[in-house]
Parts: structure tokens; sequence; C-alpha cells
């Protein structure tokens, strides 16, 4: 049997993950088709929020959770051409997950001192989501506008699990950060404990709770 020709555009950008990856006829977790096999080279088409438009060396496209997908290293951009997304710049990430862990610093600071009441607490830390775990060079840190895990190594990051499948609804956004009244600590925006806040915004989504389990290897028991 003769192998199908390659397309004649077709320029590998990624490649599927090492588990393979589930496919859709459309943007539309209703319309499965086959699955990609591992490793298997991609290009990818376009980018509908989570979803991503994939086609395949003879020309066959279809739909997959385009977080998943691993991107091949291109050559650096020439001068004058675009410059590499942001989504594998770990510090616009880091920036965010710090500034949310400083706003619940300051909520229990105040709470401890007596600036708030219990009821203001919970206020001012509703939302705030933030996922954080440094090991040397090595850092995973939560995407809460994406749902996702991402992995970095201190230069680039790259996506490591999903919260939930292509096209869930987005995630509870915390409110902003209000200003302190003049002459005051004041009272800033938060939430109930946190694992109970985890637990109503997993609620929200439709889906249960992320949890961490054992992987072959890992040296986690059977």
């Amino acid at each position: 049997m003769t192998p199908p020709e390659p397309a004649p555009d077709f320029r590998p950008t990624h490649v599927v993950p090492q588990e393979g990856l589930a496919a859709w006829e459309a943007p539309d977790v209703s319309r499965p088709t086959a699955s990609l096999d591992p490793l298997l080279p991609v290009q990818l088409l376009s980018r509908r929020g989570e979803w991503g438009e994939i086609m395949c060396a003879n020309g066959w496209s279809a739909w997959v959770d385009g977080r998943l997908l691993v991107a091949v290293p291109q050559p650096p951009p020439t001068a004058g051409g675009r410059a590499p997304g942001h989504s594998e710049d770990p510090r616009p990430q880091l920036e965010r997950s710090a500034g949310a862990l400083e706003r619940y610093r300051r909520a229990v600071a105040d709470l401890a001192a007596g600036r708030c009441d219990t009821e203001s607490f919970h206020h001012a830390v509703r939302g705030l989501r933030a996922g954080v775990v440094l090991d040397g060079e090595s850092v995973w840190l939560f995407d809460e506008t994406a749902g996702r895990w991402m992995y970095g190594d201190g230069s680039r990051l790259a996506t490591y699990a999903v919260v939930a499948g292509p096209g869930a609804p987005p995630g509870p956004q915390p409110p902003p950060a209000q200003a302190a009244p003049e002459g005051g600590a004041g009272v800033r925006p938060a939430a109930e404990a946190p694992g109970a806040a985890a637990e109503r915004a997993e609620g929200q989504r439709g889906h249960a709770p992320t949890r961490i389990v054992d992987t072959p290897g890992s040296g986690g028991s059977d």
C-alpha cells in the first residue's frame, strides 16, 4: 500500500504528546473523530480559545486541545520579525502568581492585626487562585486564565496538565484590588477559606477539583 503523499504546504510546528491526543471534527466535544498517535508531527493552522486546528502530513485536519501540543523548536526570529509568544515566557505568569500571593498575604495580615473582620477577609480573597511549585531550576505554575499547569526551566514554559478539556467555561476571576482609604489600612478584596473557595470555584466550572496522582516511576503505590 502506497503511503499518502504529504500535503504540499505541510510544515510541522508541533508534535502530539507521548500519550496521544483526542481529536474532534470541529471545536465541539460532541463531534469526536480519530485520535492522534503519540509524537505525531502536526501543523497548527489556527487557534480558537483552548482549541487548536491542526493538519497532519497527509492533509487530514482536525481540532484538538491546543494547550497540550508540544511545540517544535523554531529558529530565532529575524530582525523585525514577530516576537516569541508570551505563553513561552515565564515572567508574566510569575508576576500574576506573585500578585495573587501578595494580595492574600496582605489580607491575612489585616485579619491578624484586627484591621478587618472575617467577613471582610472572605470578600478580600474571593476568587484568588494561584499555584507555584519551585524545585531548583524547575517551576510549576498554575495559569488560572487557561485552566492549566505550566512547567518551566527558567527560560520557557510549556503546558504540563490541564484542569478540564477544551470548551469548558472559564473559572471565576478575582475582583480587582481596591485602594486603601486615606489614612488607614483599609479592607482589600478577598473569599471564603482557601479550601472552600477552591471547591466552590471548581463546582462552578462543572468538574471535580484537580488531584495529584501517582504516575509510573514516581515512587507511588500502584
